[in-house]
């Protein structure tokens, strides 16, 4: 995911008096489709870990997703970006692939994919922040409660995390990642008024990409002696969750408000969960639960608030 990350934090919101639209089926399909990859990343990154380090894991899964993406762009013959524009782009591109990938992919080495979900959903609040900072969006008070129960609930699974009454590097990484997907879903705004989700997404996980590959020039060989499922699990990233599901993403923006499309990715971190028990066997402490409902109890007080 991650997410990588949400595009419909930094999509303006609709004006009051838009009517909310009933989604139809296929809309539905193409945002649970995308809710699903998002989880399911968290788990693929914890079995890629096992054969690759956190820089080789971000490295070649975006060389995937680039490299898909190039195709597509071929095929639509995608205009470049704007020369003015690649400051920010490559900005976008270090912080929500670069830096994110690498903080979230080191921080899974000690916490579970679970609870990595759950840390990286309190983005919600921390961009519900950084909004009233930066672009003087209103943030209520149900919004600063949200806020402050997203960075209780964060604290409460290091604690789990660690054992001890310490701050977990672990769960400190995962936070990192989330400053930084949250600092890429606030900058990314004035973008999206000149281009679409989708030339925005290729244009900044390019960007993202070269960063990574000056930083790892081994990554490529480190396949000819890795096992194959981890392998498996960093093609799979790349392509469904780093490609596939911005795609359903972008179709689903174009069909229904930002704002309630992104009411259910509150479900991500739930259905991450349930992917790593099925998939890994994962099954958190009594104690990660409890800071993953605090962290879901604070991301829904922020999309209340948001619907205010």
């Amino acid at each position: 995911m991650v997410l990588s990350q949400p595009l419909y934090h930094a999509t303006p919101r609709p004006q009051a008096s838009e009517p909310v639209k009933r989604p139809s089926a296929l809309v539905m399909a193409a945002l649970f489709s995308a809710i699903l990859l998002w989880a399911s990343a968290f788990p693929a990154i914890s079995v890629a870990l096992t054969a690759y380090s956190p820089l080789e894991v971000a490295v070649l899964r975006y060389l995937v997703a680039s490299a898909i993406l190039l195709v597509y762009a071929l095929l639509k013959r995608m205009p470049l970006p704007r020369r003015q524009d690649w400051p920010l782009l490559s900005l976008c591109g270090i912080t929500g692939f670069t830096l994110y990938n690498v903080f979230l992919n080191a921080g899974q080495l000690t916490v579970s994919a679970g609870m990595a979900s759950f840390i990286i959903s309190s983005e919600i609040g921390i961009i519900a922040l950084l909004a009233s900072l930066f672009y003087r969006e209103k943030l209520t008070q149900a919004g600063w409660c949200g806020i402050s129960l997203c960075v209780a609930g964060v604290a409460t699974i290091s604690l789990a995390s660690s054992g001890s009454l310490q701050f977990s590097l672990g769960a400190l990484l995962v936070f990192m990642a989330t400053l930084c997907i949250s600092v890429y879903s606030v900058i990314q705004k004035p973008l999206l008024q000149r281009y679409t989700a989708i030339q925005f997404t290729t244009y900044a996980i390019w960007a993202g990409t070269l960063v990574l590959v000056l930083f790892a020039p081994h990554a490529v060989f480190s396949t000819l002696h890795a096992p194959f499922g981890p392998t498996l699990s960093v093609v799979y990233m790349g392509l469904f969750p780093g490609v596939v599901a911005y795609i359903a993403w972008s179709y689903v923006l174009s069909k229904i408000p930002a704002s309630q499309a992104g009411s259910y990715l509150s479900l991500i971190p739930v259905a991450a969960l349930f992917i790593a028990w099925l998939w890994l066997r994962e099954i958190p402490s009594l104690v990660s639960l409890v800071g993953g409902v605090i962290v879901l109890s604070g991301i829904m007080l922020v999309n209340w608030q948001n619907r205010g």
